[in-house]
């Protein structure tokens, strides 16, 4: 994947790197050009200073080819606005926002723009929206044998039963996030869209698990 990041603070150099050491290709934006320093002299990807939101700057960073944006930087409304330019004007359908303020997250977030808490861990919950599902899970035990995935249930599923997608994908869903809240799926719960699953696998039955998710349900 190509991605473009707007933001070289803490968090943006952060996942810049996570992100070339997975053999991604990056492109950072910031204002400051001495905010590359955190970068690192390993960083091989694209430094590009200038305003996150402005088109051409964007086209410098290789928005065109990119296949996932995040506006990581200190500002919401900065954040806001490259996220919508990379959604609405490039066509950009994996697109993050950092953003500080809860009640503006949950706004745009319902404008399909995934929006993340700036806590702790903000590097690796950006990195698991932006890889392709399955690329990253949210858990692995120590062993290695179970992971915990996080998705948007897919289109093809929606109207299917909970039952049917753990039987089929050999997953457990252990709970699932609807409108804001948690809830515990029981037998007959439908999926509706937007739930987003936390899905228990066994490590060795993930392809099977994402190839089933993909392809949709068999017919009885």
């Amino acid at each position: 994947m190509h991605v473009v990041i707007m933001g070289c603070g803490r968090v943006g150099s952060t996942l810049a790197n996570s992100l070339e050491d997975r053999n991604h290709t990056v492109s950072i934006i910031d204002s400051e050009p001495d905010a590359f320093r955190r970068l690192g002299p390993a960083f091989n990807g694209d430094k590009v200073a200038g305003i996150g939101f402005d088109q051409e700057v964007l086209e410098k960073a290789g928005i065109r080819r990119a296949d996932a944006f995040a506006a990581v930087s200190s500002g919401d409304n900065s954040n806001i606005i490259a996220a919508r330019v990379a959604r609405e004007t490039f066509g950009i359908q994996q697109v993050v926002a950092r953003i500080y303020d809860p009640g503006r997250a949950e706004v745009y977030q319902r404008l399909g723009i995934t929006t993340v808490a700036t806590v702790k861990w903000t590097a690796d919950q950006v990195l698991r929206r932006i890889l392709p599902a399955g690329a990253e899970p949210d858990f692995r035990d120590p062993s290695g044998t179970i992971r915990v995935d996080h998705i948007t249930v897919p289109e093809i599923w929606i109207g299917s039963r909970t039952i049917d997608l753990q039987v089929q994908t050999r997953s457990r869903i252990a709970w699932i996030d609807r409108l804001g809240e948690g809830m515990l799926p029981v037998r007959e719960t439908v999926l509706q869209e937007g739930d987003m699953l936390h899905l228990v696998i066994r490590e060795e039955n993930a392809a099977h698990t994402y190839e089933r998710l993909d392809n949709g349900p068999e017919e009885n």
